[in-house]
């Protein structure tokens, strides 16, 4: 139950950035708004290390897998990509093919075992699932 009430909230608060980050950006750069979220999030994450967790930082050094250092960069590419698409398309519009992009990619990621994930079988009432969402698309979008 917790997981399914962590993922609302994720994706209310993924939408909710979305808007403010685009509205920043309209009123300053692209560029300068991306780089005060990013660097807004890192003081929250360095707060919230401090005062609950005081992992030892070296501990990075030890990830198996050195690509999976990249979720930061990753993760500015996200900020950047979520505004431009916010602000040519409309948060729902963009939010909803945000969100079928995420399905099919990590759908693709657990059918191909990649990164990590345990490999899993194709379902096809996933994939009739997504090609629902995919039709729930172009219907919203009419």
């Amino acid at each position: 139950m917790w997981g399914i009430l962590t993922a609302l909230l994720s994706g209310a608060l993924m939408s909710i950035q979305g808007v403010f980050n685009t509205e920043v950006t309209k009123q300053t750069s692209l560029w300068l708004s991306s780089a005060f979220v990013q660097f807004t999030a890192l003081l929250v994450c360095l707060a919230a290390w401090l005062f609950t967790d005081r992992t030892n930082v070296m501990t990075l050094a030890q990830v198996e897998h050195r690509y999976m250092l990249l979720s930061g960069v990753i993760g500015a590419f996200i900020t950047i990509t979520v505004v431009k698409s916010m602000g040519s398309l409309g948060p729902a519009r963009a939010a909803m093919l945000i969100v079928i992009s995420q399905l099919i990619v990590a759908y693709l990621i657990e059918l191909l075992g990649i990164f990590g994930v345990e490999k899993q079988p194709l379902e096809w009432r996933k994939v009739i699932g997504m090609a629902i969402s995919i039709a729930g698309i172009v219907i919203f979008k009419w």
